[in-house]
């Protein structure tokens, strides 16, 4: 059990590490939903590249028989951003 804690104007809660871990919220965007009784912490979804192939994958899936396996090699490498000046 937590009690919340005054932060400035604002207050928190202190989560302990094994609970961070088991929840999967170590260093990652958090999303708070109001629910009837209470809250729920949740990870933001992760759009980084390290997840597209499996995501990817996912979806075709769906489609039995219809992946392009050069079509996702070539949507995959991402080689030529290297040179790509942001």
């Amino acid at each position: 059990m937590t009690m919340l804690t005054k932060i400035g104007n604002s207050q928190g809660i202190r989560i302990p590490k094994p609970l961070i871990q088991q929840a999967n919220l170590e260093n990652v965007s958090l999303e708070l939903v109001v629910l009837e009784n209470g809250l729920l912490i949740k990870p933001v979804n992760n759009t980084r590249r390290d997840t597209w192939l499996e995501n990817i994958e996912k979806v075709t899936a769906k489609y039995k028989g219809l992946q392009d396996e050069g079509l996702l090699k070539d949507l995959l490498n991402d080689n030529d951003l290297e040179e790509y000046e942001w």
